[in-house]
């Protein structure tokens, strides 16, 4: 289908939220709550023993206190997403939740490339002690938080900083900088602090405009590699199950079926029912002709 990009208009409006795990036991944490910033980028996540319905709203709340309550929060259809204490916060502090489309990791596909990028940097940095990756993943945020993101043009450390991130092979020269360019004078420094607050807002609105290049972009690519396909009444199809985990050693396959039409109602909707249970019918969105 055609994709439809989530554009959002200022920092720490909508973020993405998701969980990373099982992993080796690490400080008794086997879990990563991960939340993403779907305009700078910025990075939030704790690794956790859980990943239940109390770890999350215990994060949110301290998501919250940080960074204001977002307008929005996107997240998959897990039970400790779509849960009465989950829904009490959001109503508490005032913002949406918003679900992922079912067979349609897509949708939350912000969250999914921070999810494989920093499983990456964790495999790479651990090596054969598998059970560090807890003690590494501040390491991994930061390398995150200070990585050039060709959506926004900055990094994430730029956007809601307004400065470069200082590495440890900077740390050299930063007193004698710090003394180049101290300032006591009040009037001028206050000033100095106008620009460097104009200067902010500027950074924001280009990576507004950027991000949404990127996106139309990257929707045309997407939207050109489309084919037609046409579903009738009575034609045999398979379902694609975007949600298998594929593990290494293991034959198998996404593609479940063969299941028949039984109605057709939009480009996207069709009524399959069951090769041997007749009677179950749903609504699914990856199929192809068998």
């Amino acid at each position: 289908m055609p994709q439809n990009a989530i554009q959002v208009c200022e920092i720490f409006d909508v973020w993405g939220i998701d969980f990373i795990g099982s992993f080796p036991s690490s400080r008794g944490n086997k879990y990563i709550l991960l939340a993403v910033d779907y305009l700078s980028k910025w990075v939030e996540a704790k690794a956790l023993p859980t990943n239940n319905a109390r770890v999350v709203c215990k994060f949110l709340k301290s998501l919250f206190a940080r960074f204001e309550t977002p307008r929005a929060i996107i997240s998959d259809r897990g039970k400790h997403f779509c849960n009465d204490q989950f829904a009490k916060v959001m109503l508490k502090y005032g913002g949406t939740h918003r679900l992922a489309t079912v067979y349609h990791p897509q949708t939350s596909g912000q969250v999914e490339v921070f999810n494989h990028g920093l499983k990456r940097i964790l495999e790479r940095t651990v090596g054969e002690n598998c059970a560090s990756w807890s003690d590494k993943l501040d390491d991994a945020l930061w390398a995150f938080r200070t990585a050039f993101k060709t959506p926004i043009r900055y990094t994430p450390y730029k956007l809601v900083y307004e400065k470069a991130c200082h590495l440890p092979i900077k740390l050299e020269h930063k007193p004698y900088l710090a003394l180049k360019h101290v300032n006591f004078n009040l009037s001028t420094a206050g000033d100095h602090q106008n620009v460097q607050l104009n200067e902010l807002n500027e950074l924001h609105d280009q990576a507004y405009e950027n991000s949404l290049i990127y996106k139309e972009k990257t929707k045309r690519i997407h939207d050109s590699k489309i084919k037609d396909r046409v579903f009738n009444v009575g034609d045999r199809i398979l379902l694609f199950n975007s949600r298998l985990k594929i593990f290494s050693g293991k034959l198998k396959t996404r593609w479940t079926g063969p299941f028949t039409i039984t109605q057709v109602f939009l480009v996207t909707d069709i009524h399959k029912k069951e090769k041997i249970k007749a009677k179950t019918e749903k609504t699914e969105h990856g199929m192809k002709k068998r």
